[in-house]
């Protein structure tokens, strides 16, 4: 992206704070690593679908030519058969908090979800009900819909306030001795809101039942600690923070604890202890490896590697404080510049609680949202009147930040005259 390209702009002290800012961050250099076209000159979206960065074209190519097109099948005996597992691992030990064997990638964010989800109320046969919040992703609340009828469940549900999301009372409130699962998202995707994830997880095993959270939105971007929180199972795209690509794989994260207890619905020949051997029989391999299915996606994991390398090599301490000030930014300008537009800022304030984007609301947002896609500035528009700012820390720089939210000002300032 041209800096230069900015035709509207916030006052200077914001001009200021965003230029100092980018001279001071630590992590400015990394983001010449990511594809910047000139087209785009903002992109707020990094919290949907990320950047992709340079050196996966020139991987890609070389898988094409090197492990496809001279390895051939040869490289499922070679690496391919691992590398679920492996990358798993990768993504454990670089945002998870996770050891070794607990974390597969494979299949979409929604197969993975209905498998760990009914593998979980499967194992808690005497437990009739799974509680669960209205506001969290619809993936999430369709499945759990569809899994609550094909086993005769009742879902208690939640209905946390929109901007300050899921809070530990209104969770202590529904769980009891008949909760066999407790699906959250650990990051709101409307507001950002940061669940408290160690606290809510050791409430529900107090009751005995089994935690599933959705990390689609947290991991890559806040600290995610799941064997320290003693979690017991945990979904998560790549596509978002993890920077895989569209349609890239999900993964899922089961405690060791409970390898040997639950069993996955999906039973494909990946997930077999002997996949060659081509049985009569469904054998589950031992370890994190029953929980795939069919075929990994090989080629969409090549993405991930390269995003994850880069994280481990800036740090998520380094990654998250960029996040807050950021975000801090954001909300700065919108309380100064945007507010007496009729601007709303639906993110918690206080950044402990809040993830990696800001959700500013107004009646006019999908047109402005619009306008500004016609721009070359990408924020997303969440119904009903909900801009999301979307900001992925290592490619997204201040001045960036700066330009959009000049627009959304410039833009609104339009509509009114």
């Amino acid at each position: 992206m041209r800096e230069d390209r900015v035709d509207v702009r916030l006052p200077d002290e914001f001009v200021e704070l965003a230029v100092e800012r980018d001279v001071r961050d630590p992590l400015a250099a990394l983001r010449s690593e990511f594809v910047l076209p000139d087209g785009v000159l903002a992109y707020l979206d990094g919290n949907s679908l990320g950047r992709p960065l340079k050196v996966t074209r020139e991987r890609l190519a070389g898988f094409v030519d090197g492990e496809w097109g001279e390895r051939l099948i040869r490289a499922w005996d070679e690496s391919w058969m691992d590398r679920p597992t492996a990358v798993g691992d990768l993504i454990g030990r670089a945002v998870l908090g996770a050891s070794p064997g607990q974390t597969v990638v494979g299949d979409s964010t929604t197969v993975m979800l209905y498998k760990l989800i009914r593998a979980a109320v499967d194992a808690r046969p005497e437990r009739s009900e799974i509680v669960a919040d209205t506001e969290n992703f619809p993936t999430d609340r369709f499945i759990l819909a569809s899994i609550a009828a094909e086993t005769g469940r009742t879902i208690r549900w939640i209905e946390p306030d929109p901007a300050t999301g899921v809070q530990r009372a209104e969770v202590d409130a529904l769980l009891g001795d008949r909760t066999a699962l407790l699906v959250l998202s650990h990051v709101a995707y409307k507001s950002a809101y940061i669940a408290d994830l160690p606290g809510i997880t050791a409430a529900a095993h107090r009751a005995g039942a089994l935690v599933l959270w959705d990390l689609c939105h947290s991991a890559g971007v806040v600290d995610v600690q799941l064997d320290a929180a003693a979690v017991d199972l945990a979904v998560g795209c790549s596509y978002k923070f993890l920077n895989g690509g569209p349609g890239a794989p999900a993964y899922g994260y089961v405690a060791q604890r409970l390898h040997e207890e639950l069993a996955q619905p999906i039973t494909g020949w990946m997930g077999h202890a002997e996949p060659f051997a081509m049985g009569p029989d469904y054998v589950p391999a031992s370890g994190i490896r029953r929980f795939l299915s069919g075929t990994p996606p090989i080629l969409s994991m090549i993405p991930i590697e390269d995003m994850l390398a880069l994280i481990e090599r800036a740090g998520m301490p380094a990654i998250r404080n960029k996040s807050v000030l950021l975000t801090d930014y954001a909300i700065a300008v919108a309380d100064k510049v945007l507010a007496p537009l009729g601007v709303v800022v639906a993110s918690p304030r206080d950044a402990e609680h809040r993830a990696g984007h800001v959700t500013l609301e107004h009646d006019a947002m999908k047109s402005v949202v619009d306008e500004l896609w016609r721009r070359g500035i990408i924020p997303d528009f969440r119904p009903a009147r909900g801009l999301r700012v979307g900001l992925s820390p290592l490619s997204t720089s201040f001045r960036e930040l700066a330009t959009a939210l000049a627009h959304i000002q410039q833009i609104l300032e339009s509509q009114d005259d």
